[in-house]
């Protein structure tokens, strides 16, 4: 009897089914994993007759599986504390590329860690693809290259070129009253000098300046040498009134490193160009200092910034952009194949990937230092699993129904 295929296809999208979701529990814990499911469709291939009033008499020869959809919403966001770590929230895939090969394939799977060679990459070697950066600019229109994370990696010194304190004059000093303050300064060459600056009370609101450097950093054989000085003067309410808003031209040449020369400029307003030196009836002192110098830096660590940027932390106190991790969208995520190891491939059915990055472009963010579970639901899939089972005893009951009828049809025969 053909009647004997409707069942034995039922038996099989059963069997699929249950295949499914084993598959799906199976990988109840694996980061990044979408479950999947399977839809079916009726197979027909008989028109006995046409009825009186002219509608077809047909009936259907089975079932089949008709596709398979993977369920692409998020998972839990596990935080794991390893800076390599990432999970993405939204739309997109992490951009990984296989150096075996020069393939570049994709995964939702941000349990990366880092190579001998300072990248990041995939527990199975695979190198995490990201926008370069240079001195700490992100170019996302450069090629795709390796994130990098090397601890060599180094961030070169900045001259210092503008300085700026806090500090309070003492209005009840007696004339010839001083009070320094010292300040550290960075050449171009990294290398660390400190400035002395001496205020000296000469008179009802005014106090002179003087800017000195010790002599050795100047190849001087006196103990410090002047770089600048000058005349402040204030108000009745304790406010500077000359200079007014900065003081520049204040050279240090002659460094005996070879560093270039220095050319500073004293910022003496802060936010809302309110006067950062004041004359009140308290004693003498600065509770701040700021410059905008650094040395030479060694990278210390990093972290992921929502939008995806590995920014890298130095040990002079300065951070700076190592690269820009990569997301691609597909217009049919469904189309992607799936390779194994949570990594999946490009077809013709998932369109050509759009690259770009997180937070943009309809793209999800980066969550730094933490990694998405799976998004297997054990109560669904256990729900599921009862339907399957069900409809797998339902088909085998109609394929022993049949044998009891044909074996009865046989006995008649004979």
């Amino acid at each position: 009897m053909s009647a004997f295929s409707i069942p034995l296809s039922g038996l099989a999208a059963s069997s699929d089914s249950l295949n499914v979701i084993a598959n799906n529990l199976a990988n109840l814990n694996t980061a990044g994993y979408k479950s999947e499911s399977l839809n079916f469709s009726d197979v027909f291939n008989q028109l006995t007759s046409v009825s009186g009033n002219g509608d077809p008499v047909q009936y259907g020869s089975g079932v089949e599986v008709g596709s398979e959809v993977a369920n692409y919403t998020d998972g839990t966001v596990n935080s794991t504390g390893q800076a390599s770590n990432m999970a993405l929230q939204g739309n997109g895939f992490f951009v990984v590329e296989d150096t075996g090969n020069n393939e570049v394939n994709f995964t939702r799977d941000g349990d990366f860690t880092v190579n001998q060679q300072g990248q990041l990459c995939t527990s199975d070697g695979q190198l995490v693809m990201g926008f370069p950066s240079v001195n700490g600019q992100i170019n996302t229109n450069a090629a795709l290259t390796p994130i990098s994370v090397n601890q060599a990696s180094n961030i070169p010194a900045s001259a210092t070129t503008s300085i700026q304190m806090n500090t309070n004059l003492d209005a009840s000093a007696a004339a010839g009253t001083t009070f320094s303050t010292p300040i550290t300064v960075y050449d171009s060459l990294g290398a660390s000098h400190e400035l002395t600056i001496q205020y000296t009370n000469t008179g009802a609101d005014t106090w002179n300046y003087s800017i000195t450097i010790p002599g050795s950093d100047v190849g001087s054989a006196s103990p410090s040498q002047t770089v600048a000085s000058g005349t402040m003067t204030f108000n009745s309410s304790g406010q500077l009134t000359s200079p007014a808003g900065s003081i520049s031209g204040i050279n240090v040449t002659g460094l005996a490193d070879g560093a270039a020369s220095m050319n500073l400029t004293w910022n003496l307003n802060g936010s809302g160009s309110t006067p950062t030196i004041t004359q009140q009836d308290a004693t003498s002192a600065t509770s701040a200092t700021d410059q905008n110098g650094y040395g030479v830096g060694t990278l210390t660590g990093y972290s992921v910034l929502p939008d995806g940027t590995v920014q890298g932390q130095f040990s002079n106190n300065q951070t700076m952009a190592l690269g820009q991790v990569a997301v691609a969208s597909f217009s049919n995520p469904q189309g992607l194949s799936q390779l194994g190891n949570n990594e999946l491939q490009a077809t013709y059915a998932s369109g050509a990937p759009v690259i770009g990055v997180a937070g943009a472009g309809g793209n999800g963010a980066i969550t730094g230092g933490a990694i998405e579970e799976s998004n297997v639901s054990l109560s669904g899939e256990f729900a599921n699993m009862i339907v399957a089972q069900q409809g797998y005893e339902a088909n085998a009951k109609v394929l022993s129904t049949m044998d009891q009828v044909s074996q009865a049809t046989i006995q008649l025969i004979q």
